[in-house]
């Protein structure tokens, strides 16, 4: 059974209002959130002087894009913890340090894309 509500274009238009306004308020809100965007913004192009092929800046820049959608769940999953209560609870802090670590893994993977093609390319 379909879900009540848009369908069509008008569906896809809601979508993206929705979207925007997830991006806006992690901007506002979300201090990690703005410097992940920043870096990313300086990252990006220094990933085309970096890179060799066009293969190796979709992947250096893929990597950057993972990190910000990861920042993404991440405050959404503290904003839904935070909502549900301000009292200290194990499932809580398991939920947010569990966020912390995914975030944490993106960055690693950024490292890895990052300094495994800068080797590649000017050190092996």
């Amino acid at each position: 059974m379909p879900k009540p509500g848009y369908t069509g274009l008008r569906r896809v238009y809601k979508a993206t209002i929705y979207s925007w306004q997830g991006l806006v308020a992690t901007w506002r809100h979300e201090s990690a959130f703005r410097q992940e965007c920043t870096l990313t913004l300086i990252l990006i192009p220094i990933a085309f002087l970096l890179a060799k092929d066009i293969i190796q800046v979709a992947l250096m820049v893929s990597v950057l894009g993972i990190v910000l959608i990861t920042e993404l769940l991440n405050s959404a999953v503290e904003a839904v913890v935070d909502r549900i209560s301000d009292d200290m609870h194990e499932l809580a802090g398991r939920a947010k340090d569990q966020g912390s670590a995914a975030v944490m893994v993106s960055l690693g993977l950024v490292v890895l894309v990052w300094g495994a093609i800068i080797l590649h390319n000017y050190v092996l």
